[in-house]
């Protein structure tokens, strides 16, 4: 089951609502006025932030805290509600089973991998906390910033003066959180509380306002975790006057830049120009009803750092002082003169954090290519720190050498926004996107529904298969409002209806809008509404002839690439309805595999240790990590872009593992292949993805592979590296091993393991 965490705003370290409980037993429609927008596209994240004084309150510490989690089932959409409670041995027990596939998928194991980080920060807290006080860590996590705190404290000559208090809302890391300061012996010097900082009360839950903050509250854009609010409540309710803050300050910069690929991902109508399948997703006068979000989209820009043209110097945009209170709202104008010729296609940003008040303690996300003293790199590759890119509408702005660019820089509570003029253009406003017919898709989908090459392929198949069909009925089983447009535009005779599992009313009023300008009128195309599976009363009485996808289902992007089997299990799920000749595209899929290298992911996810002198190693189970794992656990199986996992190597051919066949109902599956290495190296993990093989002559194949940037994989990364080399090396390293892999069709999970040889 996929955990799906909600957008609200919860100050917590994961993505998860929580919600207090009176009684032991709570139904979700007795909560009338709680407003929830669930986003099943989001993966479980590191999340902080400050709630707004109209929410839900949660209850004192010594209550009984129950958190609701919705978990997913990929395959059919279903959701279901998870109780969490901090309550007795046999929940602890549930806990410890389920906590794995918890908090897997968060960015807590990379964070805590990040020696560059924990090293700024011991030395910053070592710094500043020189006696007795009263510290405040908000946002704790596993607690180390608290024991960081209480040591620093302990050396001081009069140490029973001081006090930490610990606070994180998210109870799975409450309870993560004790084990670790028990391990450690430093249960008694951290007090914790499992709140939000703003549901904390002097007098109350604390004796006094804290002297020192500590806090580590950011993302890669470093507003997106609630940065400001945060830190309005705690000055205004929590902290003393003139506290001591770690960190100090943080300075968000930014660099003008040109890139094709940074275009692609996000400029559908300039894109599509040039298909030739007459399809067009966003039709003149309509260049906002398809687009990426106007937003920072973080990225690991270095992977791109040869395709990118910089066209101007670094510059400053905001600093934000935790040790006073920041404003909501803010604004930056900025006069940036062009170092080179070029088109600005993009903002690339990023942050360096000064953590002590001196400034000589620095922490940066900055791009590799800057080369500023206090943004020096080590060598670290992390994920859960990236930059961020700001995509300029359309085609981006022209500019000359010595050309000044005119930019405004906008933030507010959770993030920044971007407008560039030149003198020979206006102001690029942020577009205001409004009506029900507006579509918002990621980056990837954009640039895949703009690439001529994907859409030549789906044409190819398409047309092949409806040569065979005459007057079809044809059920788009997925999402795709690309194939709804292109089958009805093929097919004049054709009876086309679309499921559209996750986009519903948003896609209705999609179709409507772009139809006419595809030369389809409104009853072409009937969008399916109902709750329920087609029946032959929908299609009055008429058997399926075509059954498509993509696959694609809204919000799945984040998920690993088996799980858009959801379309084999909406397959299965509409067999009465299905012609006994009914053609179906994709015909099967192939499950890829590739042996690699892949030193950086896997030292961010290896097992930890001690980290500044405190052991984590009871947190590796629960957080997923790899290596040196007890038998028979393993660690798991995550999506990943590929491109963007630093330094990487292919080590072996690319192997097929199992074929899965959408003609006949979906069911359970097993493979294997004796994977032959074919260069030398450090083997890390294997990488698997999806090829779908979209007509029954394997004429048109779509591959998802580490290649081809638009797909996240799925990683298993291995308890240990092992040296491999190709058969007759005299190395004596690995030269083959057997890999197996099964799927269960009740969860839609993927089982590999592998034998050396």
């Amino acid at each position: 089951m996929q955990l799906i965490p909600f957008h609200a705003t919860i100050q917590s370290s994961s993505l998860f609502l929580m919600i207090p409980l009176l009684s032991k037993t709570l139904t979700i429609p007795s909560l009338p006025l709680l407003r929830l927008t669930l986003t099943p596209h989001s993966l479980l994240t590191r999340f902080t932030s400050t709630p707004t004084p109209t929410q839900t309150r949660s209850m004192s510490s010594d209550s009984t805290q129950r958190v609701f989690q919705l978990k997913l089932d990929p395959l059919t959409g279903n959701s279901e509600w998870v109780i969490i409670e901090d309550g007795n041995k046999e929940e602890e027990e549930t806990f410890k089973s389920s906590s794995h596939a918890l908090l897997a998928t968060t960015s807590y194991l990379d964070m805590l991998n990040d020696d560059t980080r924990n090293r700024a920060f011991r030395e910053a807290i070592d710094k500043t906390i020189t006696k007795p006080c009263h510290v405040l860590d908000i946002g704790a996590g596993t607690g180390l910033l608290s024991m960081m705190a209480a040591r620093a404290m302990g050396t001081c000559d009069d140490n029973k003066k001081g006090m930490v208090t610990a606070c994180e809302s998210y109870l799975p890391m409450v309870k993560l959180m004790r084990k670790v300061l028990n391990l450690n012996g430093m249960g008694k010097n951290v007090k914790i509380f499992n709140k939000r900082s703003d549901e904390l009360q002097v007098d109350i839950d604390i004796p006094s306002r804290a002297d020192v903050l500590v806090s580590e509250i950011l993302d890669s854009e470093l507003l997106g975790e609630g940065l400001i609010p945060t830190l309005q409540h705690a000055h205004d309710m929590l902290l003393v006057d003139n506290p001591l803050t770690v960190p100090y300050r943080a300075t968000t910069y930014g660099q003008l830049v040109e890139s094709t690929f940074l275009w692609k991902l996000h400029d559908l109508s300039n894109n599509e120009e040039e298909a030739s399948d007459g399809i067009r997703l966003v039709p003149a006068g309509l260049d906002t009803i398809l687009h990426v979000k106007a937003k920072q989209h973080p990225m690991h820009c270095d992977a791109i750092s040869t395709e990118i043209n910089l066209l101007s110097e670094p510059f400053k945009i905001f600093e934000f002082d935790f040790w006073k209170r920041p404003d909501s709202q803010g604004d930056s104008k900025l006069l940036i003169k062009a170092t080179n010729d070029g088109r600005i296609h993009a903002v690339v940003s990023w942050w360096i954090l000064q953590l002590d008040s001196e400034g000589t303690i620095f922490y940066s996300t900055a791009p590799r290519w800057i080369t500023s003293p206090i943004a020096t790199h080590t060598g670290n590759w992390c994920d859960h720190w990236k930059q961020c890119v700001w995509f300029i509408p359309g085609e981006g702005i022209p500019i000359s050498k010595g050309e000044e660019v005119h930019l405004h820089a906008v933030h507010s509570d959770m993030s920044v926004s971007y407008n560039l003029a030149t003198q020979a253009t206006e102001i690029r406003e942020c577009d205001s996107i409004a009506g029900d017919s507006h579509l918002t898709l990621s980056p990837e989908r954009i640039a895949i529904y703009g690439d001529r090459k994907w859409r030549s392929c789906m044409l190819t198949a398409l047309n092949n298969l409806l040569q065979a069909r005459v007057h079809p009925l044809c059920v788009v089983a997925d999402d795709s409002v690309f194939l709804s447009l292109l089958v009805a535009h093929l097919s004049k005779t054709s009876n086309v209806i679309a499921l559209f599992p996750g986009l519903r009313e948003r896609g209705v009023q999609y179709l409507k809008a772009v139809a006419d300008a595809n030369g389809i009128t409104a009853d072409r195309i009937e969008v399916f509404q109902k709750k329920k599976y087609l029946t032959l009363n929908d299609t009055k009485q008429k058997k399926v002839d075509l059954l498509i996808g993509e696959p694609y289902y809204y919000g799945n992007d984040g998920m690993l690439p088996w799980q858009n089997f959801r379309f084999w299990k909406e397959r299965t799920m509409l067999d009465s309805v299905l012609a006994e000749d009914v053609l179906v595209m994709p015909c099967k899929a192939m499950l890829k595999a590739c042996a690699m290298s892949l030193p950086d992911l896997w030292k961010s996810h290896r097992c930890l240790s001690k980290i500044e002198d405190f052991d984590h190693s009871i947190v590796n189970n629960t957080l997923g990590a790899c290596g040196d794992l007890p038998a028979p656990l393993e660690g798991p199986l995550l999506p990943f872009f590929i491109w963007q996992c630093g330094e990487t190597k292919e080590l072996s051919e690319t192997f097929t593992i199992m074929e899965f066949d959408f003609s006949k109902s979906i069911g359970p599956c097993y493979g294997k292949a004796q994977v032959e290495f074919t260069e030398q190296g450090m083997c890390h993990g294997f990488v698997l993805w999806i090829d779908w093989v979209m007509d029954a002559k394997n004429s048109v194949v779509l591959t998802t592979g580490p290649d081809e940037r638009y797909w996240k994989q799925g990683v298993k990364l291995l308890s240990q590296p092992v040296a491999v080399g190709g058969r007759g090396s005299s190395t004596g390293n690995c030269c083959s091993t057997l890999i197996e892999a099964s799927f269960d069709p009740s969860s839609g999970e993927l089982a590999v393991k592998h034998v050396w040889s």
